[in-house]
């Protein structure tokens, strides 16, 4: 089970995490910061997440840290797309 959550599971969350940041992020001045930070720092997510998955003790806390990540990003994410936009209806003569 820890070899999942070091391998292919911080990889998953990572990305999920990357994806999910993007939408809580302030834009900056040029209006791309909120997409290149996230870029620049999944590698020190997964490395964070990989290291915790192998070096703590309880497997469960590694459990809990993994999943929630996963569960609040993965909501705000959800959230982004299924957010319905108005339908601007046409004019008619």
């Amino acid at each position: 089970m820890r070899i999942a959550f070091a391998g292919p599971g911080a990889v998953i969350v990572a990305v999920v995490v990357m994806a999910g940041m993007s939408l809580w992020l302030p834009r900056g001045a040029a209006g791309i910061d909120n997409l290149v930070v996230p870029l620049v720092l999944v590698p020190l997510i997964w490395a964070g997440l990989f290291f915790h998955a192998c070096l703590d003790a309880k497997l469960w806390r590694v459990a809990v840290v993994a999943t929630g990540l996963l569960l609040v990003h993965g909501a705000l994410v959800a959230h982004r797309f299924l957010e319905r936009k108005p339908v601007v209806a046409e004019a008619r003569p």
